[in-house]
């Protein structure tokens, strides 16, 4: 069973004695800036001098300086930034202004895991990772709750790098959730599997041949929308609360009932032994090295399925019915400009 740790095991004062510097302003690193900074530590933002954040942090009250400038001042170095991107700025600005007694952080172990950071010897390496995208970190944390987080190291040459990892855990309000102890590997291996598997990959093309099957037989595309896409969340709301059990309680008979029919009809032997070969070439490197490559040609595959996958018809018929929808505070998202809130009207920035 899962090592799981509070409030009650963390100490907040080992992280306010330390000068922590969060490298990224998207998702995670608005939310672990501002938490941290709200728990009284010391915390300043690294970002590149083109960078749109750099306003966005000021306005927060935060200090902001470039990524070499905060690495060099802080003891602390969480990087935040995209996987791919993050050799690029540990080579160049963090690398350099590492001293011996540092701490270097991650929220997710793909660098360190793939080997495309290697941290010198004379540095705690360490990982805090959330399991919930970076608004619901903040949100929770505001409200006085907290998003459970995840707890990994992989260097200890000072001898209390957990210590300080649970610390910094109570700063961001994870302790108050629960930090579960794993490791890098576990931790990385785990995450990209889930996301290929069923929390990306597995959900949107299930959606999606859904929403065309029925489209394809000649049903109005507003109906395959709602069937296929928009009650998912009802679905998802009740699993979340009380697990499939929940879900199936609260759903009429004749739907359990499709549950236990048509389900092992979707996934069947062959879609489980396809997750084995997922689960293979992740646990190998196969897919960091085919994402990696991808990355240093540019992206072309990359981008050109993405903006195959954004004219998709269930995305052209969605975001019109998302439009008479005004209290879902609907979101669209435009190729090249990311996402745009239709309620308030403003640019939500989640780049690093």
């Amino acid at each position: 069973m899962a090592t799981i740790y509070y409030d009650k095991d963390a100490d907040l004062a080992i992280v306010r004695g330390k000068k922590v510097a969060v490298i990224g302003y998207g998702s995670q690193g608005h939310a672990h800036a501002l938490n941290l900074k709200d728990s009284g530590v010391d915390v300043r933002v690294g970002l590149h001098s083109e960078s749109r954040s750099r306003a966005k942090v000021e306005a927060d009250g935060l200090q902001v300086g470039s990524v070499a400038e905060v690495s060099d001042w802080a003891d602390v170095i969480m990087v935040l930034a995209p996987d791919t991107k993050q050799p690029k700025i540990y080579k160049d600005e963090i690398e350099p202004g590492l001293t011996a007694g540092n701490t270097l952080m991650f929220a997710h172990g793909f660098s360190i895991h793939y080997k495309t950071i290697l941290p010198p010897q004379d540095v705690d390496v360490s990982m805090i990772a959330p399991k919930a995208p970076g608004h619901r970190v903040r949100e929770t944390y505001v409200d006085g709750e907290g998003t459970p987080v995840l707890l990994a190291i992989h260097q200890d040459v000072s001898g209390n790098a957990k210590a300080f990892g649970l610390s910094y855990a109570m700063g961001i309000g994870g302790s108050r959730a629960g930090v579960l102890e794993t490791t890098f590997a576990e931790e990385t291996e785990t995450d990209l599997f889930g996301e290929q598997t069923v929390l990306c990959g597995g959900v949107s093309h299930l959606v999606k041949a859904g929403f065309d099957t029925l489209v394809e037989a000649g049903y109005q595309p507003e109906m395959a929308y709602f069937e296929c896409l928009h009650e998912l969340k009802l679905i998802v709301d009740l699993m979340y609360r009380g697990g499939m059990n929940y879900m199936r309680y609260s759903v009429s008979d004749t739907a359990e009932h499709g549950d236990y029919t048509g389900g092992p009809r979707i996934i069947t032997d062959e879609t489980r032994k396809e997750m084995k070969r997922v689960l293979d070439e992740i646990r190998d490197g196969t897919y960091a090295k085919k994402w990696i490559e991808e990355n240093e040609k540019g992206r072309p595959w990359f981008n050109e399925t993405r903006a195959k996958e954004q004219d998709h018809l269930i995305e052209r018929v969605g975001a019109e019915l998302r439009k008479m929808m005004p209290f879902l505070d609907p979101v669209t998202v435009k190729p090249g400009e990311g996402p745009i809130s239709e309620k308030a009207e403003e640019k939500e920035e989640v780049e690093a």
